[in-house]
Formats: C-alpha cells, sequence, structure tokens
C-alpha cells in the first residue's frame, strides 16, 4: 500500500505493518487512513486481522481499503495469536505491530526505520506516543514491572514521582535510547531478530503480551529502543473503552500472572511468589467491584 503520488523507493526497506481489529470500525479507518496518507519510502504492506468483530469493522477494510490484506478470524483469538498470523504473512525486514487507535504522523516511519538501520544490534524502537490533547502516554516507555514497580504504579504512588523504585514502571529516567520496553500500540521490530526469539506468547489472550516479548528479545541480546523525536497519536484505550469488562479485566490480571510466572518466579522465594499470586489475585476483586459500582452510579 503506497501513496499513489510517492512511489516507493528502491533503495528503502519494506515494511510490514501488522494491525488487530475488534469493533472498532471508524478508529480502523482513520488508523488505515494515515497510513495511506503518510507511508514510508520503501514497499508498504498492511495486514488487517478482524477477531470477528461482528459490526462491519472488516467489511469496511474490505470495501474502502481495498490493498489491505485482510484476514477474518471466526473467534476473537487474541492479540498475540492474531498478530502472529500477520506476521507468518509477511516477508519484509521490518514489521510494525500497531494499534488500530493509532495514526500515523507525517515522517514518522521513515525516522523510526532509520533509526534501526542506524543501530542494526536493536530488535524493536517505539516513538513518544501522544494522547488525542497532546499529552504524554508514559506507557511509551517502560522497565520490566517488579513487585514494587507495579505497586506504585497501580496505587498511583509512582506515578507521582520522578525516579525511584516505585515510579520504575513507566522509565521516567529515560530521555531517550535504550529502554527495557516499547509499547504494543507501535512496536517497530526487525524481523530477523522476531524469527530468532519467535513471536508472541499466544498463552496471554490480551494484556502484557507485549512487555514478554520485549522480555524475550532483551534476554537474546535484542534491546528496545525509545525515540522521542518521533511523535505517533494514540487515542488510548480507544478500542477497549475507559472501563475494562469482566472479561477484560481477567485477561489483564491473569497477563500479569503468567509473566510473573514466566520470567520470575524460579528463581524467587516461594513464599514471596506465593504473595504475589495472592495480590494479583485480590487486585483483580478489588477492579471487578469497583467497576460494578462505577457503573452502578452511572445507571442511576
Amino acid at each position: 500500500m503506497s501513496s499513489p503520488s510517492s512511489p516507493a523507493a528502491p533503495d528503502a526497506p519494506a515494511l510490514d505493518v501488522a494491525i488487530v481489529s475488534y469493533r472498532c470500525e471508524a478508529l480502523l479507518r482513520e488508523c488505515l487512513r494515515s497510513l495511506r496518507e503518510n507511508p514510508p519510502r520503501g514497499r508498504l504492506t498492511i495486514h488487517v486481522v478482524d477477531n470477528a468483530s461482528g459490526d462491519g469493522t472488516p467489511d469496511m477494510v474490505e470495501r474502502e481499503f481495498g490493498d489491505v490484506r485482510l484476514t477474518r478470524n471466526g473467534d476473537n483469538v487474541g492479540f498475540g495469536t492474531a498478530n502472529n498470523q500477520a506476521f507468518a504473512d509477511g516477508d519484509a525486514p521490518y514489521v510494525l505491530v500497531l494499534n488500530p487507535d493509532t495514526r500515523i504522523t507525517p515522517g514518522s516511519l521513515d525516522a523510526l526505520l532509520e533509526v534501526m538501520a542506524a543501530h542494526p544490534e536493536l530488535g524493536m524502537c517505539g516513538p513518544r506516543l501522544e494522547r488525542e490533547d497532546g499529552s504524554f502516554d508514559h506507557a511509551a516507555r517502560r522497565s520490566f514491572p517488579t513487585p514494587l514497580s507495579a505497586l506504585g504504579h497501580f496505587t498511583g504512588v509512582g506515578r507521582r514521582r520522578r525516579s525511584g523504585t516505585l515510579a520504575a514502571y513507566r522509565a521516567p529516567e529515560v530521555e531517550s535510547g535504550r529502554v527495557d520496553a516499547v509499547n504494543g500500540a507501535f512496536m517497530l521490530i526487525r524481523r530477523a531478530a522476531l524469527e530468532r526469539v519467535g513471536g508472541f506468547d499466544e498463552g496471554f489472550w490480551m494484556y502484557m503480551e507485549d512487555l514478554d516479548l520485549s522480555y524475550r528479545f532483551a534476554e537474546a541480546g535484542w534491546p528496545s529502543w525509545y525515540e522521542p523525536s518521533v511523535t505517533v497519536i494514540h487515542a488510548k484505550a480507544g478500542t477497549t473503552g475507559p472501563q475494562r469488562s469482566p472479561r477484560l479485566d481477567a485477561a489483564f490480571h491473569h497477563g500479569m500472572y503468567r509473566f510473573y510466572r514466566k520470567h520470575y518466579a524460579p528463581d524467587r522465594n516461594p513464599a514471596l511468589n506465593a504473595l504475589v499470586y495472592v495480590g494479583i489475585a485480590a487486585k483483580l476483586a478489588l477492579s471487578i467491584v469497583a467497576t460494578a459500582v462505577r457503573r452502578a452510579l452511572r445507571a442511576r
């Protein structure tokens, strides 16, 4: 998919874009339009994998963006599995995992591809993510979570601090450069690294699979890079809504549990592991109750 007025440059790297959609017709339309209006210089192939939206989202893609590859899944197989389907269908040296609630800005794709070309040791990179109001989305750069940093983040204490253990989840000390992880809303990945490390762990139905992939990349010697000179718009929670459904809430906390059990638990004290698991379960219970109360108050 290339702009008719801007044919692909033969010396520019090709790019495959993977977008997973679920009941997001309007957002996905704007995302695809932004790609159409701001393509990279090289060949661009876009693959939308629809997770059984049932609301006309894939029909819109087929009707308005005929040059986009479209896969219609019969079930909602999850974020990681759907992205892996798109990965397997491409062959470009770079792969962009892109959420449908993002909008590409002029020059952003070429700028990040140049970063990757200049740093062949990098496995992936991500831009500064900005919300619709221009504010910074702190999830654009992250450190790998620990029990203390997660506690600081979810209680809000860490979000009010500029540094320290409780604030570490947001990687506030990183202005630019290497970082533990970038956000799954926009992950520009080197395919050579992806083929060595593997795609998303499909045991994460939704949430935490981006952190897991970044963790496995780092373990394999493929670091991530945060590039704040490039900005992409992110309508955060645009596809899930401001409040998670019980199923999404359960998936979020299961992702936390799976990440900890997979990467941390084997090397830690069983008593500490049990305490972490109880804490995750308690947080899930509180989250479900709080969401139910908010919905009841709105209904009244």
